[in-house]
């Protein structure tokens, strides 16, 4: 997997600094396509540096109605929460108000959303340095990070609508 960068303030004027997106796909099986995952999170790079965008990530989430934990939020039920997710060509775009990204993804990927007709995203609150767009980050990295220190915990969580072009 690799990440894509999805927005790159000045970072002496934003103190979330440079947001990226990685995806990836739960283990198919015969019946299951898998999981197809997203994940934004920041490089800890904003002005103020990592803390302060920790608490800027918390604040833009909770702007939009989303909380931070456990609870899962269906974004096909609730409409009010503006964040959108267009999976086509082998791309995934993710818009929400203080961002949009357009960010590749694996035919395998790809398929399992278009399936399942939704995409887990997971928004990172802690900063993940180490994982800089547009280098490869391996499964047991990745592994090691969302299920490291309490991170699934701290972060937000929802199930996107995937949405497709019409021809």
């Amino acid at each position: 997997m690799t990440s894509s960068p999805a927005v790159t303030p000045d970072r002496r004027h934003s103190p979330l600094g440079t947001l990226t997106v990685i995806p990836w796909c739960s283990e198919p099986t015969d019946d299951d396509p898998g999981e197809p995952m997203l994940m934004v999170y920041s490089l800890g790079d904003g002005r103020d540096g990592p803390e302060a965008g920790e608490e800027a990530m918390r604040a833009q989430l909770e702007r939009l109605g989303l909380s931070i934990g456990e609870r899962l939020v269906d974004l096909g039920r609730d409409s009010r929460i503006p964040i959108t997710l267009l999976v086509e060509a082998e791309q995934a775009v993710l818009t929400l108000p203080f961002m949009k990204v357009q960010c590749p993804v694996p035919p395998e990927w790809q398929r399992a959303a278009h399936t399942k007709g939704q995409v887990y995203l997971i928004f990172a609150v802690r900063p993940w340095p180490e994982a800089v767009p547009g280098v490869e980050v391996s499964e047991e990295r990745l592994r090691a990070f969302v299920t490291g220190d309490g991170l699934l915990e701290g972060s937000a969580h929802c199930l996107a609508p995937v949405l497709r072009v019409r021809t």
